[in-house]
């Protein structure tokens, strides 16, 4: 099959707190299940791969999304509001990781709600965020689309999306609305262009 020639593309390095951080974000976006027993970025509150399996960390660090440079800045900051919602709750911290790798994940998911809300000052940011660690599940943007469905990528997975034919082609084997619509154009191609 036939790839189109890929630009070159660039993946930032981040710090190991920066990267736990960013991992428990995505996880509470998309849940999946603990890839180990002490797994602390994953709250385990899901089965199967969520975005972090699906490659959310990949993508995130991938200079085509524009927000790459600024990761650990965004790491930082969800941090910060992870000490100030804790402090607001009464809740005490574990010290051994990132502020917002230590909450709960209903703590997690009430901060990104806050986060997220109309009229937050930097709801736009967070908005973002949340996208791409979702789009790493359901497109798998940061990879080529047989390479993730080769690898079982958990979100196409999940999808139904299925390999292509033999000549890399995708088919629909029946018909979306439950029968064929129209006949093919005498005209068309092979490749299912019209002449």
């Amino acid at each position: 099959m036939h790839r189109a020639r890929r630009i070159p593309e660039r993946r930032v390095d981040i710090g190991e707190e920066a990267t736990l951080t960013l991992e428990a974000y995505a996880d509470t976006i998309v849940p999946g299940e603990k890839r180990w027993p002490g797994d602390r970025a994953i709250a385990g509150v899901s089965t199967g791969g969520g975005a972090v399996t699906s490659g959310a960390l990949d993508l995130l660090r991938w200079d085509a999304t524009g927000i790459h440079d600024g990761l650990e800045d965004l790491a930082g900051l969800v941090n910060e509001h992870a000490a100030v919602y804790a402090a607001k709750a009464g809740l005490t911290l574990d010290a051994d990781v990132p502020p917002f790798v230590a909450l709960g994940y209903d703590d997690r998911v009430a901060l990104i709600v806050e986060l997220t809300a109309i009229g937050h000052p930097e709801k736009d940011f967070w908005v973002l965020l949340s996208l791409f660690c979702n789009m790493a599940f359901d497109s798998a943007a940061h990879v080529h689309t047989d390479d993730a469905l080769a690898a079982g990528h958990p979100g196409l997975t999940a999808m139904g999306i299925t390999a292509p034919d033999a000549d890399g082609l995708w088919r629909f084997q029946e018909a979306g609305y439950g029968r064929q619509l129209a006949d093919l154009h005498p005209a068309t191609t092979l490749s299912g262009s019209p002449a």
